[in-house]
């Protein structure tokens, strides 16, 4: 068998990044399914002046903080979750969002995934295989690159699952677009 190799797919990884990068513009700026997936804090001003105060670094914070999972027994460390609040606080600089930045991150790694799915179909598959078969394995590697994030975000950080399952239908569309340019420019 002579293996399909990366740069004969040069055309299927950037038609597909372009396609996902297009589709999930349509999700979040047209449909907006996800715009009611962030709640707004009934003491938003009190909340931003309390965290201003502190003046933390743009980073990951946690609510309790807990340096040592042994401290976990503690009366003291019960006591804050049980009083609350309990959560995980993300602080990005102060300034209007970079989306200019965003966007292109979000398309280097839309494009990322679509060379880790050409790498693995390549892999996987022969010159002139049919359509369906690239489709799926393209498909799926795509499903799970793009979706698979979203779970262990629910498990562990508390993105509600409602949320997380809006992020696997993303997937869902994005592994499907990914699946049809694969399977459609599929070297024969």
């Amino acid at each position: 068998m002579i293996p399909v190799t990366l740069t004969q797919l040069w055309l299927p990884i950037l038609l597909s990044a372009m396609c996902v990068f297009a589709a999930s513009s349509l999700i979040h700026m047209v449909v907006k399914w996800h715009a009611s997936d962030y709640n707004a804090l009934p003491n938003e001003e009190e909340v931003r002046a309390a965290v201003r105060k502190g003046a933390p670094a743009p980073g990951q914070y946690v609510l309790p903080h807990c340096a040592d999972m042994k401290d976990m027994g503690k009366p003291e460390m019960a006591q804050k979750y049980k009083d609350g609040p309990v959560g995980f606080l993300v602080i990005t600089p102060s300034g209007p969002p970079a989306m200019g930045a965003f966007l292109a991150k979000w398309f280097a790694f839309t494009v990322l995934v679509a060379i880790v799915a050409a790498y693995l179909t390549s892999r996987t598959l022969a010159p002139g295989t049919h359509y369906l078969q690239v489709f799926r394995v393209a498909g799926a590697v795509s499903f799970v690159a793009y979706g698979f994030g979203a779970i262990p975000n629910a498990i562990w950080m508390g993105k509600p699952w409602g949320s997380a399952l809006k992020d696997l239908a993303d997937a869902l569309i994005y592994g499907l677009l990914s699946a049809g340019v694969f399977g459609w420019l599929w070297p024969r």
